[in-house]
């Protein structure tokens, strides 16, 4: 058994790591809420934008656009979007092996990271990482969004890659988080039922051409942005609940310490009485 200095002194280690997560668990929060302010007000910015696009994408006519064009998949792209910390629970863990099961799929894929923890892990795996994005912070802005889009649409129209897909986690409680994958190179008109639902006759002006030149990129700009925004709200309720948890653990331990170190302490006092009791019996032979 263990002596009463080691219990108090791991009992105190574990105080002093319960006040870290606790502190941990209440900035989490705080940056929870703002974050969620932010991805509610970006989709149905996001939802309508990609509504128009695949409105307009599918009364084109004879127009094409690059990002538009449909190839055959030989070179694929995985974006994957992760944390540049831990602390947060399975949030990385959970993309991480969603991005592996998603490219084993393809004998020739290549990987661009945002987040310092995808890039670590596919680094030390040897993959192929085309783009690293790290460093975002805490307040997406969209001029980063329109950076790593920027350099999709890029690799996109030059032909290095035929498909670009994207898996982040999609944000739907403080306490759940979902890691999905969309595919947002080629955009995909719509399915043929909407199409017969949007029955609307377009004229463009000036043309179809520069009208789509417009729209298409600030689409991939809107679904990167988006998907930050979701990315950053869950990593901030998988800390926020793996931190609560922590600290519920912690506590669970020292309960259990406490108690040991009581028993300890009996069994001391119980020693030192039966020394006396037996010293006096010793005496009065």
């Amino acid at each position: 058994m263990a002596s009463m200095r080691d219990i108090r002194r791991r009992i105190k280690s574990i105080k002093n790591t319960q006040q870290i997560t606790k502190a941990m668990k209440l900035v989490a929060a705080a940056k929870l809420r703002r974050a969620q302010e932010r991805v509610i007000a970006a989709r149905p910015y996001a939802r309508l934008t990609r509504e128009v696009l695949s409105r307009v994408a599918a009364a084109r006519a004879e127009y094409t656009h690059p990002l538009l064009e449909v190839r055959e998949p030989r070179r694929v792209a995985y974006v994957i979007i992760t944390a540049d910390r831990g602390l947060c629970g399975g949030f990385n863990a959970n993309l991480i092996r969603k991005t592996l099961h998603e490219i084993r799929a393809y004998d020739n894929v290549s990987l661009i990271t945002v987040g310092r923890k995808g890039r670590d892990f596919f680094r030390r795996l040897g993959y192929d990482i085309k783009a690293q994005f790290v460093g975002l912070g805490e307040d997406i802005q969209f001029g980063k969004a329109r950076e790593i889009a920027h350099t999709l649409i890029e690799a996109y129209t030059q032909q290095e890659f035929d498909e670009i897909y994207m898996v982040y986690s999609e944000f739907r409680s403080a306490i759940s988080q979902r890691p999905v994958t969309v595919k947002l190179l080629p955009v995909e008109p719509p399915a043929e039922e909407r199409k017969q639902q949007w029955s609307t006759e377009y004229i463009f002006e000036p043309d179809p051409g520069q009208v789509l030149d417009i729209l298409l990129p600030r689409y991939v700009e809107t679904m990167v942005y988006s998907a930050l925004l979701e990315s950053k709200a869950s990593e901030h309720g998988a800390r926020m609940t793996a931190m609560g948890s922590a600290t519920d653990n912690a506590a669970e331990l020292i309960n259990k310490l406490t108690i040991s170190l009581n028993r300890a302490r009996q069994a001391a006092i119980t020693k030192e009485i039966s020394e006396i009791v037996g010293g006096a019996a010793a005496l009065d032979k």
